[in-house]
């Protein structure tokens, strides 16, 4: 596996990422754990599981989720059926999929009521799959992932045999090849340089929302296809964490973190830095010093062949956080799978990875995210890492090591 990174564009010149291969690479694992879990087919409604299976894209995810799916033969090529034009335009641009492409016949999240009956032509899509790969609806498993109720109604009651598809889809997901990783890396890099930007744009006056603005104009410009989530939390805001943006005034001496959801040829980001508008203080240092030791300790204990469960418990526990359980403090010491999807399988947190710990495995990327806070100044941090054969590959290269005094320098 190459570390570091290349230049983005094709070229002739360097072997770079190779999307034929990674289009191949991420069928044959879904139909790996198809067999697995044997599911005959699979009934895909969620953005990530789409882009996965059949290498499309629309324009953004509510379109995507309410207006498209994709159905998988354990036994054929993938199929996508698309919103309206989209699908003459896969005809022209995606041949992987030109001749099993077609009009979607959703139901729109329920603003087609289930009394003018849509979902007939969507079950006529399932079965034109189904038939002519020769399974019958009522003797065959068929897998679904993320279905809205009336969609889930019309199989049942129709004699479809439904079950989840949706843990073939995070276990096929789990393992990156080098392309899939690259577009990881792109991403991380993009985030970078998003950071670098918002650490020369911090200044007294500025609004929490003025940020979000500026990075996410960096990222569009970096390459960056969607910017999902820029969250920023400054000031008495940061402790506790709230999980949300707000018009906050940014003052002298406030406390600033930042998480960056960005998504870089359907690849997402995750990650948190934080900084102090002006020069910070010594309290705020020894905070930031706690979070970052959380941190390191975590990147330190994630190497193959330990679990989810050696990383969770790294990490202080509820008691240390001054909470009552680890559902209280759910999310702040925790590390995820990052791909098409923001968080994928396995999730790491004392709440479920003591219980049911995973092995780690050469190809897994990880998004680990920590958190210290004391009175009203919060610390957040958050590094993405890739899992090689012999430890990981830190991706995210903005600075964790110091706490950066931004804005005030006179």
């Amino acid at each position: 596996m190459r570390e570091g990174t290349h230049g983005m564009a094709q070229v002739d010149y360097e072997q770079r990422m190779d999307m034929d291969r990674m289009r191949k690479y991420r069928v044959s694992r879904i139909k790996k754990y198809m067999d697995k879990f044997d599911v005959e087919c699979l009934l895909l409604f969620e953005t990530g599981n789409k882009r996965y299976s059949t290498s499309t894209a629309v324009a953004s995810p509510e379109v995507d989720n309410m207006g498209r799916y994709a159905i998988i033969p354990r036994d054929g090529d993938p199929h996508i059926f698309g919103f309206g034009s989209e699908v003459t335009a896969e005809k022209l641009y995606c041949p992987w999929v030109a001749k099993t492409t077609f009009p979607a016949h959703g139901t729109m999240h329920g603003a087609l009521p289930m009394e003018w009956k849509c979902y007939e032509a969507f079950l006529k899509d399932v079965d034109m799959v189904l038939d002519n790969h020769g399974m019958d609806k009522k003797k065959i498993r068929i897998g679904i992932d993320i279905v809205e109720s009336q969609i889930i109604l019309a199989l049942l009651e129709n004699g479809y045999n439904i079950t989840d598809g949706q843990g073939v889809m995070q276990s096929a997901r789990a393992i990156k090849n080098e392309d899939e990783i690259m577009c990881l890396k792109h991403g991380a890099a993009i985030v970078d340089g998003a950071f670098h930007k918002i650490a020369q744009t911090i200044a007294p006056g500025m609004k929490e929302n003025d940020l979000q603005a500026v990075a996410s104009h960096e990222m569009h410009r970096l390459g960056a296809q969607w910017v999902h989530n820029v969250q920023v939390t400054s000031g008495n805001r940061t402790h506790p964490h709230p999980h949300l943006s707000s018009d906050r005034l940014i003052q002298p001496g406030d406390m600033i973190f930042m998480d960056i959801v960005c998504m870089y040829n359907g690849y997402h980001t995750c990650v948190y830095r934080c900084f102090c508008c002006g020069k910070p203080s010594q309290k705020q240092k020894d905070i930031h010093q706690r979070c970052l030791e959380y941190q390191l300790a975590g990147i330190e204990a994630t190497k193959p062949g330990l679990t989810s469960a050696d990383i969770a418990t790294v990490w202080p526990d509820a008691k240390k956080m001054g909470a009552k359980n680890e559902m209280e403090i759910f999310g702040l010491q925790y590390g995820h799978g990052i791909g098409v999807g923001l968080w994928e399988f396995p999730i790491i947190s004392r709440a479920y990875s003591i219980d049911h710990p995973v092995e780690i495995e050469p190809g897994m990327v990880f998004a680990l995210e920590t958190y210290a806070g004391v009175g009203y100044d919060g610390v957040r941090l958050e590094d993405e890492v890739v899992v090689t054969e012999t430890g990981v590959e830190v991706i995210t290269k903005f600075p964790t090591n110091e706490l950066f005094g931004c804005g005030m320098n006179y």
